[in-house]
């Protein structure tokens, strides 16, 4: 397991996700409190754990969160706590959809035709108390970005943190990737996206074009792009 999870890490800062786990290097310290909100198998908490101070793992998948705790053990990743939980734009409890178990796809978004599980969510502004200062959130929670964003408004306007979010239309219910956007750039945000491991302005972006969804295998065409870096700016 640990070999495993290892592997995992070193493909996604070296070749998957490089551009997105660049960002994170540059910006975090080691006096940095951080996020990831979907931790999913941990490609992105381990170096998150190498770099921060300290790490709070979401991830809502009973047997994901299991194996969390347990790579966190066997690695000895001390400043990293893991909830199993979602995260939402209010606290309480949602159903969970799950294609597969363990599925990266799982989503809080309703889908017609899958399993569902209710799981305990919580929003980052009631988990967190004011005097958090949170350095960064990395976000995969599958169509539902803005409802994240919603419940850590104030976190978004004391905190300012830098965000490395996946979005994408194919998982909106409604309205469009666009939506987030607006909801961050309204609130001093200036984003970015990554296009074949360099970063351009968001607004180059195009979901005709940067999310074309008229070919097979689509999602790992070269000009696809699902992942953004919101930095604040004001």
């Amino acid at each position: 397991m640990k070999a495993r999870f290892l592997w995992r890490a070193y493909k996604t800062r070296y070749r998957d996700q490089r551009a997105e786990l660049a960002a994170i290097r540059s910006h975090v310290t080691s006096r940095d409190l951080v996020c990831d909100i979907g931790a999913n198998k941990g490609s992105y908490l381990y170096w998150m754990a190498k770099w921060a101070g300290r790490v709070v793992a979401f991830e809502p998948q009973p047997g994901l969160a299991d194996y969390l705790n347990k790579a966190r053990t066997a690695l000895s990743l001390n400043n990293v706590v893991i909830e199993t939980a979602g995260v939402s734009s209010t606290s309480g409890t949602l159903d969970l959809y799950i294609p597969t178990p363990n599925s990266p796809g799982a989503s809080l978004v309703p889908s017609e035709g899958m399993a569902t599980m209710p799981v305990r969510v919580v929003a980052l502004d009631d988990y967190f108390t004011p005097t958090d200062k949170i350095s960064l959130l990395k976000i995969d929670v599958e169509g539902a970005e803005l409802d994240v964003f919603k419940g850590a408004e104030r976190i978004l306007r004391e905190s300012r943190p830098v965000l490395v979010f996946e979005c994408e239309q194919r998982h909106c219910r409604e309205g469009a990737v666009a939506d987030c956007f607006t909801y961050l750039e309204s609130r001093g945000y200036r984003g970015e996206f990554v296009m074949r491991g360099k970063t351009q302005p968001v607004s180059r972006f195009d979901p005709a074009l940067h999310q074309a969804s008229n070919r097979p295998e689509f999602w790992n065409a070269p000009d696809y792009c699902n992942n953004f870096i919101f930095r604040p700016v004001i």
